[in-house]
Order: structure tokens, then sequence, then C-alpha cells
């Protein structure tokens, strides 16, 4: 949905030194701005699109991110964003070694 057409979606994952995953998702959409990146895994917060008012926030719940992190809290793991508008947002999931 914040993917622009032509614009593109990566996965990428990696083993972390302690033997749990890391899974990024990257998008080149318009990113997410300073001031909402703390927000964006509150539950029903939903950011304005770069460059527009504040009133006119994106479509949806506010309720995805949320979830993700719970889910992830409830397995052990983390979940976290990063982003520079106008270049994409990622999103960092953590998880956990087997066992841990």
């Amino acid at each position: 949905r914040h993917t622009p057409p032509g614009g593109r979606v990566q996965m990428t994952l990696r083993r972390l030194d302690d033997g749990g995953v890391e899974v990024r998702v990257r998008d080149t959409g318009p990113g997410i701005s300073e001031a909402d990146l703390p927000h964006v895994f509150d539950r029903f917060y939903r950011a304005a699109p770069p460059g527009q008012a504040a009133s006119a926030p994106a479509g949806g719940t506010g309720l995805g991110l949320a979830i993700v992190r719970s889910i992830m809290r409830l397995h052990g793991g983390s979940a976290s964003a990063e982003s520079r508008e106008g270049h994409g947002a990622t999103i960092v999931l953590r998880f956990p070694a087997a066992g841990s």
C-alpha cells in the first residue's frame, strides 16, 4: 500500500551472531517522517503521507504494525522501523534463537 506503482518491496534474512534471525522488509515508498517514526507501532496510529497535512492520514486502521510488535514480543523477539523520508522505510524483525 505504501509503495508506488513500479516501486519495490525487498525482504532480506540473515542469521545473527547469537543464533537468532533478522528479517528486513524494505520498500521504495515515501518513507516515514522523523516525527511519525517513534509512533508507527502504536495502536491506531496512522501517519500522514509525507508532504500532506497530519489531518489527512493514510488509509487503514493503524493496527497492522501494532499487531506485528505484539506477536514479536510474545515470541521473545522485537520489531523496529527505520526510514529516511522520501527514501522508503524498513521494518526490522528480530527472532530469537530456537530454545532461547
